[in-house]
């Protein structure tokens, strides 16, 4: 039976790695998007989804989502990473679909009542849609079946900061109400998708075997590579987001450890996911090792059926 997933999404180069993975596997049933700021802003982000949708032909909600962080200020994304749209140096293209008219929060709620025991969120960005949610309906947690969140690290450290990895970093008191919520949480962070790598040649492949869709994804991707090369990373780019839209449907190819979560919400340390054995909390699977070339094959794999 296919999975009932929501992707909550910055697109976002890799973003669209992930929703275009989505869109090609048979076993993901893709109910709608919602948006949050990150990569870009939420507007971006928005259109982003849309035209995400759109080039890979599906008729999905997308639910515009919170446009700054839960208690921190708002910030303006950087460019250099995504580029100033997004998709590295592809120009902004306005899409025909518009978003619902519920935003994030509420739209979650609704399709987590609907779909109660069934719905598999997947956050992608900063967690502040899905703390919202938490926030509403205080069913929200127990009603989905899990929240498979690409963000965070055990033992790996930081890529925004030496101890923060980016999605945290950029709302951590809503990731905090995320682990403190009871929900089924399982972190897909640093600790494995730094392990998973693509690279040129790997984008080239898929655009001869997708040259529709994989050619956007080869083009997106010089912008990219380029700018892990900026930090000294010339063996390619890290599978962040599409590792995480993998580990919902195939959790065998991850080794995880249940550990009770904190985050850091202060200081130099903000956005640091810890361990917190003394806690009450609910213990979050944590993603520690991964079968790296078998994920790896699976998503080339299920983006070659792609036009």
């Amino acid at each position: 039976m296919a999975v009932k997933m929501i992707i909550d999404t910055d697109p976002g180069i890799d973003d669209a790695m992930a929703i275009f993975y989505a869109a090609a596997a048979s076993d993901i049933d893709l109910l709608g998007l919602t948006t949050v700021f990150g990569n870009v802003t939420t507007d971006i982000a928005t259109r982003n989804a849309l035209r995400l949708l759109e080039a890979a032909d599906l008729e999905l909600p997308v639910a515009h989502g919170a446009e700054a962080p839960l208690e921190l200020p708002p910030f303006t994304p950087s460019a250099h990473v995504h580029g100033d749209e997004g998709f590295g140096d592809i120009p902004a293209v306005t899409p025909k679909g518009q978003p619902v008219d519920e935003d994030a929060a509420d739209f979650l709620c609704r399709m987590a009542r609907e779909h109660k025991g069934e719905l598999v969120l997947c956050p992608i960005g900063p967690l502040t849609n899905i703390a919202l949610a938490i926030q509403r309906d205080p069913e929200f947690a127990q009603n989905v079946a899990r929240i498979v969140i690409m963000g965070g690290s055990l033992n790996e450290g930081g890529n925004i900061t030496p101890h923060a990895e980016a999605n945290i970093y950029h709302d951590p008191h809503s990731a905090d109400v995320v682990f403190a919520s009871g929900a089924k949480v399982v972190m897909v962070g640093l600790d494995v998708t730094h392990r998973i790598l693509c690279t040129k040649a790997d984008f080239t492949a898929i655009a001869a075997q997708a040259p529709e869709l994989g050619g956007m994804l080869q083009e997106m991707s010089v912008f990219y590579l380029k700018f892990y090369e900026t930090v000294g990373k010339f063996d390619g780019c890290s599978l962040h987001d599409p590792a995480a839209v993998i580990a919902c449907t195939h959790p065998e190819l991850f080794e995880t450890q249940p550990v009770p979560m904190r985050v850091s919400c202060e200081g130099e340390t903000s956005g640091a996911t810890l361990a917190d054995p003394d806690s009450q909390r609910t213990p979050v699977d944590v993603c520690i090792g991964v079968q790296s070339d078998a994920v790896k094959t699976l998503f080339f794999k299920r983006l070659s059926l792609l036009p």
